[in-house]
């Protein structure tokens, strides 16, 4: 047997070839009594699962020490060879393993049939871990993570009999994006154990190099860093998402837990500002009863679907760097035709009450896109009301994370939590609209709760492209485009969009207690906020007159997107960029007087722009407004110096 008196986990170890039965005695106190951060046996697991989920995971735990409990590394190595060498005297007949972890395992493996890789390439990334610390690229870090975590979840499956490819495939998402999770949490603990898994040509993208991590410099270029990574995470889980639905209501509990707690894990990171370097963002007891009661739900209110063992699908590394979302069919996705329709009128309903001048722009489109819209414009409506409307701070929280949790059921094939989730989840699905845009969407609503004001223009940049950046990236998607350019020229329309109504409506945000204009404006043109209930002062014109030159800078980089679309929806686009670049031109018309009145468009102008745009010749159009000449001012490399 392995002298292994450096693990604790060694002092309770039955005698070398004790019978099946005390090695699982010993199995079963090491899972249940060892620390971990989970529970090895779910409550919701049948009672005839447990001694092999036990004997399971003694094998890991004990693989785990062997390559990080021993302080030396050659000794690891030696110890991990000599595990694996009498690991695989399992699969032979003439002789079996003494080590009672070994023994005990035995029994299931042969019970369930699983073969030797999983548990071998568990061993392949211990042994990794004494010899490697550094990664060069993101393709290296998946095939670490191919090894380290993969494996944990193909068991699980093998378990619960469970041997397709399929499912395989989509327990890889999910244990990979797990692990990389923990590594994005783990920053600051694993600098500690001399380890870096953030990947080295992801630092220099960022212009950092490892001496910046060693030293813990916590600035803007590791915030960017952690974003990057963290959207590549949440792709995989997103992936990972469909495979819950596949299995029995025992089971699915087990991996919603563990992908919402993983994206929860991310949603952390992002709360605590994305300082990895200095502290480990940890969930709350309070956040893991909700995602337990989240998951409990789900189980109550989906009956799952079945996916065929020979549905196609692919590995992490194939999908590298960021996963697509799935298609109809890998999804396994399986709405009502009639429950679709129904939800697609009522997003029209809520698209049309709004008097919203997207929802004119809307009838230029093809009735397919012009649906997938209204369920967009939909979803951000009602996500946007909880943080509008009168409540207190819990619940417009809970209000929000509830949108969260149906969000991540509808991309997963749940729909119904609300009745506009079968077309959101039929337009995701059918215009391949990354996930990741409505949960940016959803923090930003979540700054509305907590956020009143912006110190820089930078900050307030971060908040339109959750608000409004996200807006038109996934309407661009509906729209349809080839140019890899088009998604840039997205976001600036947007972030154009939504100063547009940070002027226009700059007295009712005060009355609401948020100052969206950044603080170093007010205070280089000598405003307070006081002065936003009105009336109109000539600081505050030269404050406003500022902002609307940021934001037709932003117009004409972001108008060159209507060219950059599908044929079909230019005429759409046009009208809404000429639209809102109106709505500009109309408060530089009035001297920025937004305090006397609400300026607007009426109806018949916005329907006269999506005509113009209809008629021949349009696209010779620009589609911005004109501007009054006495706005348009030289010194403009000023500007871009004050503006950024």
């Amino acid at each position: 047997m392995l002298a292994t008196p450096e693990l604790q986990i060694a002092r309770n170890l039955p005698a070398e070839g004790c019978d099946p039965a005390e090695a699982q005695r010993y199995t079963r106190w090491l899972a249940t009594r060892h620390y971990e951060n989970f529970n090895v046996v779910s409550r919701l697991l049948p009672r005839r699962l447990h001694q092999d989920f036990y004997n399971v995971y003694a094998y890991c735990r004990w693989s785990d020490d062997l390559g990080d409990e021993v302080a030396d590394p050659a000794r690891a190595l030696a110890l991990l060879d000599a595990w694996e060498e009498e690991f695989r005297t399992i699969f032979e007949r003439d002789h079996g393993p003494a080590h009672p972890v070994l023994i005990a395992l035995r029994e299931t493996i042969r019970a369930k049939n699983i073969p030797s890789k999983p548990f071998t390439d568990l061993l392949r990334a211990f042994r990794q871990d004494q010899t490697v610390h550094r990664y060069p690229d993101w393709d290296s870090l998946i095939d670490y993570c191919v090894y380290s975590a993969n494996p944990v979840g193909r068991l699980v499956l093998y378990l619960c009999g469970y041997r397709d490819e399929a499912r395989q495939n989509l327990s890889d998402y999910t244990c990979t994006a797990l692990q990389l999770a923990n590594f994005w949490q783990d920053v600051s603990r694993d600098l500690e154990k001399g380890r870096i898994y953030v990947p080295v040509d992801a630092l220099a993208e960022h212009g950092l190099t490892e001496a910046d991590v060693l030293a813990r410099r916590f600035d803007a270029r590791y915030v960017a860093l952690m974003k990057s990574l963290m959207e590549r995470t949440r792709a995989l889980f997103q992936a990972g998402l469909p495979l819950a639905q596949t299995v029995e209501p025992f089971l699915r509990v087990d991996l919603e837990m563990f992908s919402r707690g993983g994206l929860a894990i991310l949603d952390a990171i992002e709360v605590s500002g994305y300082n990895t370097l200095q502290h480990r963002p940890a969930l709350t007891k309070w956040a893991q009863m909700r995602l337990l009661a989240g998951a409990l739900a789900s189980r109550v209110f989906s009956p799952g679907v079945k996916l065929s063992a020979h549905e196609p699908a692919s590995t992490p590394a194939e999908a590298n760097p960021i996963v697509r979302p799935f298609s109809h069919s890998v999804a396994v996705r399986q709405f009502d035709i009639e429950g679709v329709a129904t939800s697609y009128a009522e997003c029209a309903r809520i698209a049309r009450e709004s008097r919203s001048s997207f929802y004119l722009a809307f009838f230029g489109l093809r009735k397919e896109k012009r649906n997938a819209l209204c369920a967009l414009y939909a979803f951000m409506r009602l996500v946007d009301n909880v943080s509008d409307e009168p409540g207190d701070l819990d619940s417009k929280r809970e209000g929000l994370a509830r949108w969260r949790g149906m969000l991540d059921d509808a991309i997963a094939g749940r729909t119904s939590g609300s009745p506009i989730l079968p077309a959101l989840a039929d337009t995701i699905a059918r215009f391949e609209i990354p996930s990741r845009y409505f949960h940016d969407l959803i923090l930003g609503s979540e700054m509305d709760l907590t956020v009143s004001s912006y110190a820089t223009f930078d900050r307030l940049s971060e908040y339109c492209y959750r608000v409004a950046g996200t807006v038109g990236l996934t309407c661009l998607h509906v729209f349809g485009f080839r140019d890899p350019k088009a998604p840039d020229l997205a976001e600036c329309l947007g972030l154009a969009f939504q100063l547009t109504n940070i002027i226009r409506d700059v007295r009712s945000d005060f009355e609401m207690g948020r100052v969206y204009l950044p603080q170093e404006d007010l205070e280089r043109f000598g405003v307070t906020p006081a002065q936003f209930s009105g009336p109109l002062t000539p600081q505050l014109q030269e404050l406003l007159e500022f902002e609307s030159d940021r934001a037709w800078h932003f117009y004409r980089e972001g108008a060159s997107l209507v060219d950059r679309v599908d044929g079909d929806s230019r005429a759409t686009l046009w009208a809404l960029i000429r639209t809102y670049s109106s709505l500009l031109a109309r408060m530089e018309e009035c001297n920025f007087d937004v305090f006397s009145s609400r300026v607007s468009l009426s109806s018949a102008e916005k329907i006269q722009y999506l005509l113009t745009a209809g008629m021949s010749g349009w696209w010779k159009k620009d589609a911005l407004a004109k501007r009054s000449s006495d706005r348009r001012r030289s010194g403009r490399a000023f500007l871009r110096r004050r503006a950024g």
